[in-house]
């Protein structure tokens, strides 16, 4: 079996791929042939550093994927032998008192693949039945494998938090990343107005493309008044980010009295300035979200089978292009996701 391994810190020179032992199935647990996984900012962040992160190097990287079931309990009812599937990658206790309550997105013991334990960046992997899902029809197997991060964040900052309503606007910072995207895809689905912005006219113009309302470059127009201008001085129901201190403040500003904004990332900063007045006086609600639970899962993928919603793919890697992979995720000139096949 080959994997993608993080055996240090600081840089792509610390990312081997290199032959291992085959993975074991434990009881209770699905073996699965990994055929793609997606990268994710956060394994930018465990090749640089991982700090604050609990984990053991060598470590194989990865959170999502999609394969093929090999292996399974003969006493399971709901996954077979052959079944294209796809990963959630949060391993949950089952026993803290959110668990208890069917928050397991919230668990004080989690584990995410990849981060805390061996990853998705593996021709195989054996993991919790309970994190296995059935793929939607008609996606490939890199499409799928979006799903366990990126789609499934916006699902919950979407309507779990923000509570999004089809007559609402709905601004999406930062157009071209995995996250942004699909919460672009999935507000417009359900009938929101979504604004986008980017750094680059030509995310814009592909946003567009896609049903975007309307795009504001933000490196030639101030973000909040070009928002102002084209609501009618109303403002936005709900902002999405994952930017943090760079946006904070034309986030805040672009809301209409009441709104919301949801955040699930910081990668300029997580020290904005709190703009206290602003958000008691115009009553605005400051949401944080960081991925979904297995629930959220479920209605997120019945709902891409339903809706017809095609994951957006930027480019595709073997495995021992990894680093290629890396290179083009950390230059942040990407549309979509990027992927690794794993048995190619």
């Amino acid at each position: 079996m080959k994997a993608a391994f993080i055996i240090g810190h600081g840089g792509n020179e610390v990312v081997k791929v290199r032959a291992c032992e085959p993975v074991k199935r434990r009881p209770g647990e699905v073996l699965v042939r990994v055929e793609a996984a997606t990268l994710n900012q956060v394994d930018l962040y465990m090749r640089n550093s991982g700090a604050g992160i609990t984990h053991q190097l060598p470590q194989i990287m990865g959170l999502d994927a999609a394969g093929v079931i090999e292996g399974v309990d003969a006493s399971e009812t709901l996954l077979t032998v052959d079944q294209r599937v796809v990963i959630h990658p949060g391993i949950t206790c089952g026993r803290c008192e959110f668990c208890q309550r069917g928050e397991g997105v919230l668990c004080t013991k989690m584990q995410l693949l990849g981060e805390h334990r061996h990853g998705t960046f593996a021709q195989w992997i054996s993991v919790p039945a309970q994190n296995v899902f059935p793929m939607p029809q008609g996606l490939t197997f890199a499409q799928a494998a979006a799903m366990g991060v990126n789609y499934l964040t916006a699902w919950r900052m979407l309507f779990t938090k923000a509570r999004v309503k089809p007559w609402e606007t709905v601004l999406v910072f930062g157009i071209g990343g995995g996250v942004s995207l699909a919460a672009m895809q999935l507000a417009k689905a359900i009938g929101a107005k979504v604004i986008v912005t980017s750094r680059e006219d030509s995310k814009l113009e592909r946003a567009l493309a896609m049903g975007a309302a309307h795009g504001i470059n933000s490196t030639t127009q101030d973000v909040a008044k070009a928002v102002m201008a084209y609501t009618g001085g109303r403002g936005v129901d709900v902002v999405i980010e994952n930017v943090g201190e760079a946006v904070w403040s034309m986030a805040m500003k672009s809301l209409v009295r009441g709104g919301r904004l949801v955040t699930c990332g910081a990668t300029t900063g997580d020290q904005p300035p709190a703009d206290l007045r602003r958000i008691f006086i115009r009553q605005l609600q400051i949401l944080g979200s960081t991925h979904g639970d297995f629930s959220e899962f479920r209605a997120l993928l019945s709902f891409i089978e339903q809706s017809g919603i095609v994951p957006v793919l930027d480019s595709e890697y073997p495995l021992d292009r990894i680093h290629e992979a890396l290179t083009r995720l950390e230059s942040g000139q990407q549309f979509g996701k990027i992927a690794l096949q794993l048995m190619s």
